[in-house]
């Protein structure tokens, strides 16, 4: 909705540098547009001392001057002829953006941190056994831990084919569990497990 008379901030350029406000941006535009070096180099200077005034917790840097001049030379767009008193050439990194942050895992794959990176460890491993007894009783020893740190952290879904999804899916389908003839172990419920504390 546009009122005449009324200028909305969603309507404006997008500020560079929002927290010195547009009035600070609005004498960067005049400085640029100044027809001589001398005007802009006062006019310039006079937007420092008041962009510090206005941000006044950039002064807790020791380097807050190189700060200064950095953001100025950003919201002119690089368009302000002046004679800087601060090498500038560094100062996009400012707004460089940092690069995404890996999953603290080797495989870069993401584990439910209810099963932890124990858990994680017994998947790998499991993916490179071959069939047999030995890979049947770690699927078994496996597959109840699961359940047991479910229980420990509260899961409302507990249920068998949870598990067996799950170990699945982490394994990349080489393990299957047949719930028809696979047999967990009896878990304890939760509040059985808190009355044998308090009585010890």
């Amino acid at each position: 909705m546009n009122i005449k008379g009324l200028d909305y901030n969603t309507q404006r350029e997008k500020l560079v540098m929002p927290e010195y406000g547009r009035e600070i941006q609005k004498m960067v535009d005049l400085a640029i547009s100044l027809p001589t070096k001398e005007e802009r180099n006062l006019c310039a200077q006079s937007i420092i001392h008041h962009m510090e005034a206005k941000n006044l917790q950039v002064r807790t840097s020791p380097d807050y001057e190189q700060t200064l001049w950095d953001h100025l030379y950003l919201m002119s767009h690089k368009q302000l002829d002046i004679d800087w008193p601060f090498d500038v050439d560094e100062a996009e990194k400012i707004q460089a953006k940092p690069q995404p942050m890996t999953p603290p895992h080797d495989d870069g794959r993401y584990y439910s941190r209810h099963y932890g990176k124990l858990m994680q460890q017994v998947f790998e491993k499991l993916k490179s056994m071959p069939e047999g007894a030995e890979r049947d009783e770690l699927v078994r020893q496996t597959a109840n831990q699961m359940k047991r740190n479910l229980t420990a952290w509260g899961h409302g879904a507990m249920d068998d084919e949870r598990i067996a999804d799950d170990l699945a899916r982490f394994t990349d389908g080489i393990i299957q569990i047949d719930l028809s003839t696979f047999r967990f172990e009896q878990m304890p419920k939760p509040t059985e497990s808190k009355r044998n504390k308090k009585k010890k």
